[in-house]
């Protein structure tokens, strides 16, 4: 029998330029990707994988002292199986101090990887480890950032819609006038005719009544949902919005965990959860999908959808993966599309490995 008994935890801080992709123009994502990698080592030399990608949080090293200072000597001499067990004595050590934000992003890296390998010790996929769904799940692009403008989101969009895309993401808010934001949803709903669905991410930008207005306004370009209309602490602005508008209203990103997502599980209003593999892990992830289907309401989780996958694959409630294609580049084996639908992969674990060079040449200093 494999001896699973965790040996070791490294972490490695990596700091790489954006990938040469044209379609990037305009996202305001930072000056380059701040990636945080967590191995967890086994005695029989079996090793987990789990990452963070913090977008625009400047907390790489801070998260990193976390890990050594206030998890890993938690799980060192444990058996990689113990994934819930580990998961509470985290939660539980850094419960004074944390509840969320650095720690939490620190503990769910580990999730990950001590998923990871679990599966690879089963020989198993995640998705078919947590019991299989189905194989393709739709994929919706995204990134029609605002910072290209309505003309570059609407080209953007059109560029997802000829791969055979049926939905995109596009931005709104935080450039000081709903109006243009009404009229960039136009322009984007005529590059891309009556047939793909658009959604529209607010990232926070506004207040209830703010969104409820343009929500309004947006109603007459057939919108498919508004996400993260405002602040994740805004639980009455959400149910507002919910009420006032048509149109879906989603969220859940911002998160963390079960424990933060409660006022909304406990008042399904928003149809659609959105939560992050970064906060809180895949363990957490999954709970989240169980009692939100038991409130009728449905998974298209944040970003990442080469974990994502995994989940979306494996639970009946799993509706949309978002592709940005922001790590594309630096996967030994990145995920498949086709036709506008994401491939649950059938490789042991979560199925990804970094490339060598990009493990190498880009360790922060």
């Amino acid at each position: 029998m494999t001896d699973l008994t965790i040996r070791e935890i490294r972490t490695t801080l990596l700091q790489l330029p954006w990938a040469d992709d044209p379609w990037l123009f305009g996202h305001a994502l930072g000056a380059q990707r701040d990636l945080v990698v967590v191995e967890v080592v086994t005695a029989s030399g079996l090793t987990g994988m789990g990452y963070l990608h913090l977008l625009n949080l400047p907390l790489q090293r801070t998260i990193g002292a976390c890990i050594a200072e206030a998890l890993a000597p938690c799980i060192i001499g444990r058996s990689a199986t113990e994934v819930e067990g580990i998961w509470q004595s985290l939660w539980r050590t850094t419960l004074t101090g944390g509840r969320g934000g650095v720690t939490m992003m620190a503990q769910s890296a580990i999730d990950i990887a001590l998923w990871d390998v679990v599966g690879k010790a089963a020989g198993l996929p995640l998705h078919r480890l947590w019991g299989h769904v189905r194989s393709r799940i739709p994929a919706y692009g995204s990134g029609c950032f605002r910072g290209a403008l309505g003309e570059g989101m609407a080209a953007k969009a059109k560029h997802y819609a000829a791969q055979g895309y049926t939905a995109i993401k596009m931005q709104a808010a935080h450039i000081g006038d709903w109006r243009q934001d009404v009229r960039n949803l136009r322009m984007v709903r005529d590059a891309v005719g009556p047939d793909v669905e658009i959604m529209i991410d607010i990232n926070m930008g506004w207040t209830a009544d703010q969104a409820i207005i343009a929500g309004r306004a947006f109603q007459d370009y057939d919108p498919y949902w508004i996400e993260e209309p405002v602040l994740p602490d805004d639980f009455s602005g959400y149910l507002r919005c919910a009420e006032a508008l048509t149109t879906r209203v989603v969220g859940g990103e911002t998160h963390f965990g079960r424990a933060d997502l409660k006022p909304v599980l406990q008042n399904p209003r928003l149809p659609i959860l959105q939560p992050d593999p970064m906060r809180g892990g895949l363990t957490e992830l999954r709970k989240i999908a169980t009692v939100a289907d038991t409130w009728g309401m449905t998974m298209a989780p944040h970003l990442f959808p080469e974990l994502n996958v995994h989940l979306l694959a494996s639970i009946p409630n799993g509706i949309w993966a978002e592709n940005m294609g922001l790590l594309d580049d630096v996967w030994v084996d990145p995920p498949a599309y086709e036709a506008g639908h994401i491939i649950a992969p059938e490789r042991p674990g979560h199925g990804l490995a970094f490339k060598p060079e990009v493990l190498r040449g880009f360790v922060l200093k």
